[in-house]
């Protein structure tokens, strides 16, 4: 697996433009300019414990709110991954994590299985986290599951505070995706599938 890894992609309709680089061979470094502090904050929590290099930068129409702009930045980074993950071959495919931040605890499963599937158990306990509308990180993880071809289970098994619960679903999103895409020393560098392909 000595062919880079990484994608660069950008975006741009009429209620958006989203440039999202990517190198998952990276070492957890992250840029982030949304203009939604707080997707700032998860997405470098991606980098971070994902240790994939992440650089996303956005203008939306926040004036309206923030529903385009944390969308199409999932599409992007979708799109970025299915990418830079290529045929996926010699992967792992399939990761999962469980983190936890005091009192929250949640659990991310994903298959890169070229099939889309969202399933989004997460019961956050007050509507917005500062300024955030906490509706929109299901519109996030649709458009990127859509995009990257990723089946992705997110469960948040306990929290009371809500910022806890968020960001324990990103740090193990995070790390469920650095399991997935790293090397599988015994694949041989085959396609983890018994189709021959995903």
């Amino acid at each position: 697996m000595n062919t880079p890894r990484s994608a660069a992609i950008e975006r741009t309709t009429l209620e958006t433009k989203v440039s999202v680089k990517l190198d998952l061979d990276g070492t957890g470094q992250g840029g982030f300019a949304t203009g939604v502090p707080f997707l700032d904050h998860m997405l470098d929590q991606v980098a971070r414990h994902g240790m994939v290099d992440l650089d996303v930068r956005a203008e939306g129409d926040l004036h309206i709110d923030a529903h385009h702009t944390v969308e199409d930045i999932g599409i992007t980074l979708g799109q970025a991954l299915a990418q830079a993950v290529g045929d996926k071959r010699g992967i792992r495919r399939y990761g999962h994590a469980y983190v936890p931040l005091d009192e929250a605890l949640s659990r991310v499963v994903i298959d890169l299985s070229g099939r889309p599937g969202l399933e989004f158990h997460v019961p956050f306990t007050r509507a917005r986290i500062g300024e955030f509308d906490a509706d929109l990180f299901r519109e996030f993880f649709q458009g990127l599951v859509n995009h990257a071809g990723m089946t992705l289970h997110i469960d948040n098994l306990r929290g009371i505070n809500a910022h806890h619960q968020a960001e324990t679903v990103f740090k193990a999103f995070g790390r469920a995706l650095r399991m997935a895409v790293e090397a599988d020393p015994r694949a041989t560098g085959s396609v983890p599938s018994t189709k021959g392909s995903l």
